[in-house]
């Protein structure tokens, strides 16, 4: 029987499609419809004198649907959400940056307005660095809440209670979501019945991995009704609806939602679960018809994934006890500096750290969630500043951030899961810069391994062998090496 194909929705099938090709198609920033001249200098202050191809599309696209201030949207109808998909290292982050900053620069009272969920300790850092550059100046303030500080301190940090009652001291907040939830059931003043815009970034791994629930706990805190003296009555909101006489004698605060990530899902039914409002999406990301006969067209891959353009990916075929001797090899023989490794687990990751240690001439370090955040932060700036030449990391650590300089990413372990692969590859070849992805793919896997490649429309790996010869010479040392290791272990 014919397989029964998914029914996308319109905004699924046919989406705003974004340049890819970053270098190109970069768009001067004062050609961008209605930035304020106060970001425009910003922007230039902070050495950017053009958008990426996102930017100038996702930018104006939030600026519009808030055009009226953050009160309603346009002509009092709900502003559409957002999903924007594009590759790693496109400049998603100041796509929503620059446009919540100038819809809150006129706000009088400071509200929870805007909430970034993030994935991670290390991205939520990241994002908020760049509100802060922005809002500097502003009087906007910003709250990081990744858990990194204690509950009551972050607590402190939120609300202030006076004799009036509580007053917010957030006005755009940058979370991950385990902390996030724990204030929105143990603070108390701690408010988002204002907020006006919900982000989620990495939003595909954030759906993944069960926070899910958290996503319904902000939006069911954002609907909660004040029980204060009235005062708030005048901007309460209506749970979305039909407009009626009713509902539509106060001025709302719309809720809108902006999704964003490199590999967002176009599942329906996941999609569904985020409740999205007349969703618009932006996407680089084509996906390919094949016709079958007149009148017949069934989407079969309705998902291929765009890589940076720069990027250059090689495999190469080997056997479990050749894998190290091939990393030795290309750190000392083949010279590559500024290399980032990744492995599936922190165990694996330890190991390999504690070998290349062992057998000496690489500057190595680990980046896991093993470390404290602080020395997370300092591996990072070594290896940005080139005193460290190879990092080896897991995925949950390195997922979404930018690093800067990148030459190299070794898939040390082949990935299993698409997804997995395009975000590590991605931390190179970044925002229009060139990068090499090298994966070690055991001669088992290397058929199911080209396979999921293929299937998500990534032809352009190439074969790379290495001869056995071209080890032979590590191979003493490496054994020293691990006799070490072992004494060490004992």
């Amino acid at each position: 029987p014919p397989q029964v194909q998914p029914f996308l929705p319109q905004w699924l099938a046919q989406p705003k499609l974004v340049q890819r090709r970053i270098k190109d198609n970069l768009v001067p920033i004062g050609e961008v419809p209605g930035i304020h001249p106060r970001l425009l200098k910003k922007l230039q202050m902070n050495g950017i004198e053009s958008f990426f191809p996102v930017q100038a599309e996702v930018i104006p696209a939030i600026l519009q649907s808030a055009s009226n201030g953050y009160l309603v949207g346009q002509g009092g109808y709900r502003p559409k959400d957002i999903c924007v998909s594009a590759p790693t290292g496109s400049g998603k982050t100041l796509s929503f940056v620059i446009p919540i900053v100038q819809v809150l620069l006129d706000r009088v009272v400071c509200q929870v307005r805007a909430l970034v969920v993030l994935p991670t300790k290390e991205l939520a850092q990241q994002v908020s660095k760049v509100f802060n550059i922005y809002t500097d100046g502003t009087g906007l303030k910003v709250v990081l809440i990744t858990g990194q500080k204690s509950f009551a301190k972050e607590q402190e940090m939120l609300v202030q209670k006076k004799v009036t009652g509580y007053c917010s001291l957030a006005d755009i907040i940058v979370a991950t979501p385990g902390r996030l939830t724990d204030h929105i059931s143990q603070t108390a003043g701690f408010s988002l019945t204002q907020l006006r815009f919900l982000i989620v970034d990495e939003a595909d791994r954030m759906i993944d991995d069960m926070h899910q629930n958290c996503l319904n706990q902000i939006v069911k805190a954002a609907f909660q009704l004040e029980n204060d003296s009235g005062s708030n009555m005048l901007f309460q909101r209506t749970k979305p609806g039909p407009i009626t006489a009713a509902s539509s004698c106060y001025p709302q605060i719309p809720l809108q939602k902006l999704l964003f990530s490199a590999t967002l899902t176009q599942d329906p039914e996941k999609l569904q679960q985020l409740d999205l409002f007349q969703p618009r999406l932006f996407t680089s990301v084509y996906s390919e018809k094949k016709t079958f006969g007149v009148g017949t067209e069934t989407e079969q891959d309705t998902k291929k994934y765009t890589l940076p353009e720069g990027l250059s990916q090689c495999y190469v075929p080997c056997d479990l006890n050749s894998k190290p001797l091939l990393l030795l090899y290309f750190m000392l023989k083949m010279k590559f500096t500024r290399v980032l490794c990744f492995t599936n687990s922190r165990e694996a990751s330890h190991r390999l750290f504690l070998l290349v240690q062992a057998f000496g001439g690489v500057a190595v370090a680990e980046f896991s969630s093993r470390l404290r955040p602080n020395e997370r932060q300092r591996t990072m700036k070594e290896f940005e500043q080139g005193k460290i030449q190879l990092l080896i990391s897991t995925d949950a650590t390195a997922r979404g951030i930018d690093v800067k300089g990148v030459n190299y990413v070794i898939n040390y372990d082949a990935p299993q899961f698409i997804r997995t692969y395009i975000h590590r590859v991605g931390r190179t070849a970044r925002a229009g810069k060139v990068g090499v992805a090298f994966s070690l793919v055991l001669r088992i896997q290397e058929r199911r391994f080209l396979r999921m490649l293929k299937d998500a429309g990534i032809q352009d790996i190439k074969k790379h062998p290495v001869k056995g010869n071209s080890l032979k010479p590590l191979v003493q040392q490496y054994e020293d090496a691990l006799c070490k290791l072992e004494k060490t272990v004992k």
